[in-house]
């Protein structure tokens, strides 16, 4: 803990500039471990307001105080936002953000940033999510990710190393960007149209469609399983497509889709596919997510 004193007015200016430079690398620490841009700057919002009142002068590194901090405090929301979400009707999404602006979203690499692998990560429990976002995502030291957690230096290699493997193997070989925005053009187009045999041919056997609405209606409250059925929930034009109109975007470092009825965003779609296909479809229809993602460009670009 470091004393508080009351900041002047040059050394404000000063923590002004360093929390301001810092600010996407925190915002995206945050952001992984929760799934949650809205919960990520509530978190951001609270490591400004610790720094403000610390005592500055005895902080020897403060990337390494702003970042112990951010992650501390991601993880205690982490670990109430489980409780919540035990309430939730359907299944449950990260929030999407646009990353056109900075495709890494704050970290030296975009590691842990799809949304379907930062739906993989919720499964591990908050400190494994920290521990791996930060060595993977941030290239943290075992070292200093250690003294961040309060673990020996032992524990945070076999921690990590553990969700390394889980989530490797969660991945299924993933595409490249390109390769990976072709495919959910394909499928956008096959839904579209009500093609089932084009849009049977780009699945994966073990494909999975989820719908995230928490309750609304429309949206598939269960996992929906397997290509035939997949396919048949994507297709379902008559209900669905006619009046849609289709804008492509970049969402975590890929692409996806905001989909717009009577000129408002009402639903945003995305895929992860591997080399058999895409295994993953995801669809968003909670309106407060999606007004999250709408406000993430210029969120970020105020960061």
């Amino acid at each position: 803990m470091h004393p508080e004193t009351p900041p002047t007015d040059s050394t404000l200016d000063e923590a002004v500039s360093v929390f301001v430079e810092l600010r996407p690398r925190l915002f995206g620490i945050a952001y992984r471990v929760l799934g949650s841009a809205v919960e990520a700057e509530d978190v951001v919002q609270e490591v400004w307001l610790r720094w403000q009142r610390t005592d500055r002068s005895v902080v020897i590194s403060p990337v390494a105080f702003l970042s112990s901090t951010t992650t501390r405090l991601a993880i205690n929301v982490a670990q109430s936002a489980r409780v919540r979400r035990e309430t939730y009707i359907g299944p449950w999404l990260p929030e999407p953000v646009d990353t056109s602006a900075d495709p890494a979203l704050g970290a030296q690499r975009a590691e842990a940033l799809e949304l379907a692998l930062l739906l993989v990560l919720q499964r591990l429990n908050p400190t494994e999510r920290a521990a791996y976002v930060l060595r993977e995502a941030f290239d943290y030291t075992y070292a200093g990710i250690a003294e961040m957690l309060g673990l020996t230096v032992v524990n945070v290699r076999k921690i990590v190393s553990r969700a390394r493997r889980h989530l490797t193997a969660e991945q299924h070989g993933t595409v490249d960007a390109v390769e990976h925005r072709r495919l959910l053009e394909a499928f956008v187009s096959a839904a579209q149209t009500g093609n089932i045999t084009s849009l049977e041919s780009l699945l994966a056997p073990d494909v999975v469609s989820l719908s995230d609405g928490n309750g609304i209606r429309g949206a598939a409250r269960v996992p929906v399983l397997g290509r035939a059925r997949v396919a048949n929930l994507s297709t379902a034009a008559r209900r669905f497509w006619p009046g849609t109109e289709v804008r492509f975007v970049e969402a975590n470092g890929r692409g996806g889709v905001l989909l717009y009825r009577d000129g408002l965003p009402s639903t945003f779609m995305t895929i992860a596919a591997s080399r058999e296909g895409v295994h993953r479809v995801l669809w968003l229809f909670a309106p407060g997510k999606i007004a999250s993602f709408l406000g993430s460009r210029p969120r970020l670009a105020a960061a």
